[in-house]
Parts: C-alpha cells; sequence; structure tokens
C-alpha cells in the first residue's frame, strides 16, 4: 500500500479513507474493470454491426486490455484474492457468457455462424478458451507473445462457428485486423 500511495501521489491515510486494505482496492478496481467493459461492449452492440464485426471490435480491445497482463496476475488473484477471483468469475459467467451467447445466436440469424451447434456449450468454451491464453505452462512468453495466443484462439473459435458465407466473410475481414 506504501507503494500504491506513492505512486498516486498521496498519503497512506488519504488512500485508506477510500479503501479498506489491498483486497478492497483490488476488488475495487476489477468492478470499475468489469463496469468499463460492460459499458464498452454495450457500446459495440449499438453500431449495428454483424455478428462478426462486433466480435472483431470486443476482441481488439481485450487485445489491448490483456496483453499486458502478466499471466501470474490470475495466480496471485487465485492463491491471495479467492473472493475478488470468485468475483471475476461470475462476471465471465454472467456478462461475458451472455454476450457471447447473444453474438452466437445473432451470428445464427444472419447466416454468418452455423446453425447447428448448442451455444451454450459454445459459450461456455469460448470462456475457458479465453482462459487458457494465460497458461504459461503450454504457452511460455518465451516462445509465444499473448497477442501470438490470443489471436490464434479467435481464429479457432470463428473458423468453428462460422458457417460457409461467414467463413468466406471472416477470410475477406482478417486481411483486415491489423495489429
Amino acid at each position: 500500500m506504501d507503494d500504491i500511495a506513492t505512486r498516486l501521489g498521496v498519503s497512506k491515510k488519504t488512500l485508506y479513507r477510500y479503501v479498506k486494505d489491498k483486497e478492497d482496492l483490488i476488488k475495487q478496481s476489477m468492478e470499475l474493470f468489469h463496469q468499463q467493459e460492460c459499458n464498452f461492449i454495450e457500446s459495440v452492440k449499438s453500431q449495428d454491426l454483424n455478428a462478426i464485426d462486433e466480435n472483431f471490435e470486443i476482441s481488439k480491445k481485450l487485445i489491448a486490455e490483456l496483453q499486458n497482463i502478466h499471466p501470474s496476475v490470475l495466480f496471485d488473484m487465485n492463491k491471495y484474492y479467492p473472493e475478488v477471483r470468485t468475483l471475476f468469475e461470475n462476471y465471465k459467467r454472467e456478462v461475458v457468457f451472455e454476450w457471447v451467447k447473444d453474438n452466437l445466436q445473432r451470428g445464427i440469424k444472419e447466416g454468418l455462424y452455423r446453425d447447428d451447434m448448442d451455444v451454450d456449450i459454445i459459450s461456455a468454451l469460448y470462456i475457458l478458451r479465453m482462459d487458457d491464453v494465460f497458461n504459461m505452462e503450454f504457452f511460455p512468453r518465451s516462445n509465444y507473445s499473448f497477442l501470438q495466443v490470443y489471436l490464434e484462439t479467435f481464429r479457432y473459435h470463428i473458423r468453428g462457428i462460422a458457417s460457409d458465407e461467414g467463413l468466406k466473410y471472416w477470410k475477406k475481414r482478417i486481411k483486415e485486423f491489423n495489429y
């Protein structure tokens, strides 16, 4: 907390007016992050993009935010802050799951996604795969960048759900998807 107060340019006493302890600070930070992400998802959804383009736009933001997070953050959260990790897991199960499910249902209606999938299962698999992106055992940062792993996971997801029409659109669109 000393380091945090110093970096913020405030006294510890001032910092403790707003947070009880380090866990409370982490919890409030996580809640703010979730609210900002919800707002962003809603702003992208309001643009009336097709399902694939919506996925692109949200993925760009995720890449920008997540590529700088060291995988040990999730490990530390599990070990030292299980309540915050539970908050994070609930967010993924409620907000992210519903967005993915909505995106899949819309993509099916648009003819861009296959109509023979179980959207609940695919939504859950999507969330599980996003956790795998941080798996240092399988994807050590000395061999793979976060961007590489995320993009391959994203490609894997889109190719698995796209209809023939969606796959044509995806191939055209991926050429414009620069990082």
